[in-house]
């Protein structure tokens, strides 16, 4: 115990040592492999191994946090860096597994974690080169128009700031106008409302293939969010070939199919079913093809969300960006396994004052412009500068928007307390995981040498043993209650092995069995994501 807590204190130290070397910004791929370095090298609760490498030769790293017979314990798996340009997501999953080693250490007496820190990190290190600009896919090279040629249309920095933004054209054929409340910001013209567009509104670059779109096959790759099976968008940009074509998805399903004791996936990323809940469809549900949560799973899930309000305390959530082919929705539909996902932070609502037009429609981005100036933010603005361009002569274009970045990502120095509260509800989940407990256990002797056995197997968590979309799916394995038999021993009536598909939270299912012979046997029940127990049982 003493070694134990050594051990932690120096990871407490190593912590806070990397957090000075990079400051104030978000970490690069290096220092983020040595602070998992440091996490599996400073605890005997740890260990980091490689799944792959991408087609960029990045490594994808697995940390698994546990103790003693932990392929038999309930799991949670903890995944960030679905989305390349969520840095947040990243930083948010390994302060999780810090966190949880210096703060919680007691929760893995009951419970595996196996973390995946970044799934995109071809795309994170776009943060850090001399041209910025949010990407999301790999290092692969595609042909995204598919004319025969690869990366032939790339941005280009107009304005020589190092950051690619957005173009504004000045064009009556236009769908965009400037928002009234700030005219830093395009909005797309309400017909309905007698709009009329003024502008057209693309990427920053040139038509550098002339086929009359702009930046249509750029450095793109594969993302990792767009290529996983639900859904999956055939022949779209990012998408891949085919689905779960890159080293990167295959090797985290190839990992996860291996653990059948995971229950739950918790996901760092633009996806968010906890602020709001996914609402069932009664027609969606019903399908072959599910397209709709679960009514049981439903309620589950709306149990989980106010859960998560009431202890991170995130207020007016944007709305969940959810695709086709992305990780969270496998994760429920497709495995059939408890789906949670959030982006983590959001700039909050600004209230404004009377110097303020009013935002009306509650537009995100003149929020967040709002926020940040009220935070004292710097560079998260480009101003729209005037350029020539060689694809629009005689007509006004200009250069600006927010930064690449800056919306989804808040300085790192604000994330500490939204962190140790994402890092508590993610506690919080683990202690209302399934389990199952044999309560009421009787041993009644009926004559003719032979013993009634009758107990109540017990599932004292909050959470129910098997989500309803993984009984439906059958990838999760059913519990398991077996007899196990001495010399001489006979099961007379019962099935000596039963299989029990669901036993709600905080719920139970009574077994009985009339056995011949004498001695002891052994009761054993449970699965591997609610563990397993076992009884001795004394015939009479």
């Amino acid at each position: 115990m003493k070694h134990n807590l050594q051990k932690l204190s120096l990871l407490g130290l190593m912590f806070c040592m990397v957090f000075s070397v990079w400051g104030q910004d978000y970490p690069t791929l290096n220092e983020q492999a040595q602070r998992l370095r440091n996490l599996a090298n400073s605890s005997n609760l740890a260990s980091l191994k490689s799944l792959t490498k991408t087609e960029g030769g990045k490594d994808v790293w697995m940390l698994t946090l546990g103790k003693g017979d932990m392929e038999n314990k309930p799991a949670i798996a903890v995944v960030g860096g679905v989305e390349g340009s969520h840095l947040l997501g990243v930083e948010m999953t390994i302060r999780f597994a810090e966190g949880l080693l210096s703060d919680h250490a007691a929760t893995l007496d009951h419970t595996t974690f196996y973390v995946f820190p970044n799934m995109s990190p071809d795309a994170y290190e776009q943060y850090f080169a001399a041209l910025k600009w949010e990407r999301s896919g790999n290092a692969r090279a595609t042909d995204d128009d598919r004319d025969g040629q690869v990366n032939e249309d790339p941005f280009n920095d107009l304005d020589n700031n190092g950051k690619i933004t957005m173009m504004r054209v000045a064009d009556a054929t236009g769908d965009w106008i400037m928002h009234p409340a700030d005219d830093r910001i395009m909005i797309k013209a309400d017909k309905s409302k007698g709009e009329k567009g003024m502008y057209k509104l693309l990427t920053e670059g040139r038509d550098d293939d002339k086929d009359g779109s702009f930046n249509e096959d750029n450095v793109g790759g594969i993302h990792f969010n767009r290529s996983l099976t639900y859904q999956y968008d055939f022949f779209k940009p990012g998408t891949g070939e085919h689905p779960v074509s890159e080293p990167e998805n295959r090797a985290l399903l190839d990992e996860l199919y291996t653990k059948w004791n995971v229950y739950a996936i918790f996901t760092f990323g633009p996806g968010n079913n906890l602020s709001s809940p996914w609402r069932y469809n009664a027609r969606g549900a019903s399908q072959r093809i599910v397209t709709s949560i679960q009514q049981e799973d439903a309620d589950l899930n709306k149990l989980l969300s106010d859960e998560y309000n009431k202890t991170v305390g995130l207020k007016d959530a944007p709305a969940s960006v959810d695709q086709g082919g992305d990780f969270y929705q496998w994760a429920y539909f497709h495995f059939g396994r408890l789906s949670l996902s959030t982006p983590g932070w959001w700039a909050p609502m600004v209230k404004g004052d009377s110097t303020m037009k009013p935002n009306a429609d509650k537009n995100r981005e003149v929020n967040f412009l709002r926020w940040a100036q009220q935070e004292g933010l710097n560079d998260y603005f480009q101003p729209w500068q005037k350029i020539s361009h060689p694809d629009f002569p005689g007509k006004e274009v200009e250069v600006g928007g927010i930064s690449p970045f800056a919306m989804m990502n808040p300085p790192i120095s604000m994330i500490d307390e939204v962190s140790d509260k994402h890092n508590q509800f993610i506690v919080e989940l683990a202690g209302m995981q399934a389990s199952v407990e044999v309560n009421n256990l009787k041993v009644e002797e009926v004559g003719r040498g032979m013993t009634r056995i009758t107990m109540d197997l017990y599932n004292p968590g909050t959470l129910p043993t098997h989500t309803q979309m993984g009984s439906r799916s059958r990838w999760l394995r059913n519990i398991k209650v077996e007899l196990k038999l001495g010399n001489g021993q006979e099961v007379i009536s019962g099935r000596r092995v039963q299989m029990i598909s669901n036993i709600a939270g905080d719920g139970s299912q009574q077994l009985t069995w009339l056995v011949k012979g004498s001695g002891s046997l052994v009761l054993e029940a449970g699965a591997p994501h609610v563990g397993i127990v076992s009884t001795n049982i004394n015939l009479k």
